[in-house]
């Protein structure tokens, strides 16, 4: 199985949503993903396939916006020779395609109304029968459905059922949009620009420094992650961030306005990422993330951050960190004359031998 795209993010709410996951991966439940477009809601759905105990099984995925009623019908049951013009051999469909693994329903809001009654019947039964077959099939699938709709609000205006809102919505995972953690920008930032640089292997693309991290913290993002994603390809072919909020509509007009807190999460998350570039700031949360940020990876997933931080090691990180620039201004300042040095640092010749070597502290070369 390929590891799927990590949950990046170190904001409440994604942190929550990971813990989420573990929770429920290996229950099986229905599950419904809600938020906007871009948000990641099929990043959400592997990592829940990842992490259960069908992962070594099909993750099948269908979008029910993308194809007409008869077509999604076909493509969900499968159907027999013969079954419609066109039918010229049997088929089979998602749903036996993805037994004991996992039926991904995308923009499951769109599905139409007759599909709803024949999937409510599949979910409560297990059971169903192809296109043009009078043949029962039982299959094991867990659903995971995702929308970017409201539901409840179909419900009322009679486009979606209650009855299988119910049933898919046993666990609701809600993502929210970008401008509500925008303290996850700087490693969703760092953590894409690593991966495209690798499939942009001749890019000279510059990282964001201090102005332009503030800038893309406070944008309201209203295509999400996938929007953020789209800059940072654009990013490695322009090598111009200017350009690209040029390019950006200026004139978005977001569902809500930034509250204050939001505003100073903003603030603060563009300074999350340690820079040369970046002054020191006198704000101590601003401080705060980046000296953090000089030891610990802030672009990995919730999960693997957590694991990287262990005092002893940062400890060590930051002792080996202070000792190499002590070494290196000492031996700058005798002319790289090791016995002096070795003298100044009250340590033995061999140790200062061992410490250049290990610290790759190397005299210049002339």
């Amino acid at each position: 199985m390929i590891s799927p795209t990590p949950l990046i993010g170190v904001s409440i709410p994604m942190l929550k949503i990971k813990e989420l996951i573990n929770h429920v991966a290996k229950t099986c439940l229905n599950i419904l993903i809600t938020g906007e477009t871009g948000v990641g809601k099929e990043v959400v759905a592997r990592n829940l396939y990842a992490e259960s105990n069908r992962s070594e099984n099909n993750f099948v995925k269908i979008n029910c916006a993308a194809l007409p009623e008869t077509l999604l019908e076909s493509e969900l049951y499968g159907y027999e020779k013969g079954a419609f013009t066109g039918a010229h051999k049997k088929r089979y469909g998602k749903f036996l395609t993805a037994h004991k693994g996992v039926l991904f329903l995308d923009e499951i809001g769109d599905m139409p109304l007759a599909l709803q009654s024949k999937m409510l019947h599949v979910l409560q039964s297990g059971e169903f029968s192809p296109l043009g077959s009078d043949q029962d099939f039982k299959t094991d699938v867990w659903i995971i459905a995702a929308t970017n709709q409201c539901l409840e609000k179909k419900i009322k205006d009679k486009t979606f059922r209650e009855d299988l809102f119910y049933r898919l919505n046993i666990i609701k995972i809600d993502i929210p949009p970008l401008r509500k953690r925008p303290e996850d920008i700087p490693a969703l930032i760092e953590y894409y620009f690593k991966k495209y640089l690798s499939d942009y292997p001749q890019t000279q693309a510059q990282r964001p420094d201090r102005r332009t991290m503030d800038r893309l913290c406070s944008y309201p993002w209203p295509g999400n992650v996938r929007q953020l994603q789209n800059c940072i390809k654009k990013q490695m072919v322009l090598n111009s961030w200017d350009k690209i909020f040029e390019e950006l509509p200026d004139d978005v007009s977001p569902p809500e306005t930034l509250s204050s807190e939001d505003q100073f999460q903003a603030q603060l998350a563009g300074s999350a990422l340690h820079s040369p570039a970046f002054p020191f700031d006198n704000e101590p949360g601003n401080q705060r993330m980046r000296i953090i940020s000089e030891f610990i990876d802030l672009s990995t997933s919730s999960e693997k951050l957590f694991e990287d931080i262990s005092l002893k090691k940062i400890k060590k990180l930051a002792s080996d960190k202070v000792e190499k620039e002590v070494i290196t201004f000492v031996l700058e300042k005798v002319g790289w004359n090791r016995s002096k040095a070795a003298k100044i640092l009250k340590i033995s010749y061999k140790t200062l031998l061992y410490k250049m070597c290990e610290f790759n502290v190397n005299p210049p070369i002339s």
